[in-house]
């Protein structure tokens, strides 16, 4: 007798990104993704998914890059245009908010790009399946 059960293609793509960016492991929603800053762990604690196929490499750092440059670049703009603060002022209060969110935001978006790849079964998450 063949086996024919059906194995999916992939998994559900917005519960697992909400749960990357929140950086929690994307199979469980409870186990922390990283075990420092930015080092992702091998497994998860609570339900020991193997997450060390995961290959986010250069992935988050664009993506912090895209999205910090398009709000700090119009923000940047309308503060001149309406407020015209001293130069050092403007650029120190944007200095430190950029600073800011991309030091928030690259930890998240590194999840949530592991989170897409353990949604679509990329880079050996299909094995773990």
């Amino acid at each position: 007798m063949r086996d024919t059960t059906i194995v999916p293609t992939e998994r559900d793509l917005w519960p697992a990104l909400r749960r990357g960016f929140a950086r929690k492991c994307p199979n469980c929603g409870s186990g922390p993704l990283l075990s420092s800053y930015l080092k992702l762990r091998d497994t998860c604690p609570v339900c020991r998914e193997d997450l060390s196929h995961a290959r986010a490499d250069d992935g988050p750092a664009y993506l912090t890059i895209l999205i910090v440059g398009h709000l700090m670049a119009p923000l940047l703009h309308i503060a001149f245009v309406q407020f015209r603060p001293e130069p050092l002022v403007l650029f120190t209060i944007f200095a430190i908010g950029t600073i800011a969110l991309s030091l928030y935001l690259l930890p998240r978006l590194k999840g949530a790009i592991v989170a897409f790849q353990w949604a679509r079964l990329m880079h050996g998450f299909k094995e773990s399946h």
